[in-house]
C-alpha cells in the first residue's frame, strides 16, 4: 500500500481507508493482507480486468476533453496517463 500511496501522491491512510470502504461497499476484500505486503484476492483478481478498462476509459474522456477545451478534436486520445499506468505496474509487482 505504501508504495501505491507514492504512486498516486497520496498517503497510506486514507488510501487503505477507502479501500476497506470500497471492499464493504463490493462485500468482499479485494486483497489478502499479510504482515510484508498485499495480494489480489480472488474477487481483486476477478475485478482487476475490468478496473483496468474503466481506468483506460476515464483517462480517454480526460484527453477527449482537454482536446475539447483546445479545439483540437483530432489529437484526443485515450491512452492511459502516467498515473494510471505506474498504479496498474505497482499492483502488477506486488502480484509477482
Amino acid at each position: 500500500m505504501t508504495r501505491a500511496a507514492a504512486i498516486l501522491r497520496v498517503s497510506q491512510p486514507p488510501l487503505t481507508r477507502r479501500i476497506r470502504a470500497l471492499e464493504d461497499e463490493l462485500g468482499a476484500p479485494l486483497f489478502i493482507r499479510h504482515p510484508r505486503g498485499v495480494r489480489c484476492s480472488p474477487a481483486g483478481a476477478a475485478l482487476l480486468p475490468r478496473t483496468r478498462e474503466i481506468l483506460r476509459s476515464v483517462d480517454g474522456l480526460r484527453a477527449l476533453c482537454a482536446a475539447g477545451q483546445s479545439g483540437d478534436l483530432r489529437d484526443a486520445s485515450s491512452a492511459p496517463s502516467a498515473d494510471t499506468a505506474a498504479a496498474a505496474s505497482a499492483q502488477d509487482e506486488s502480484q509477482a
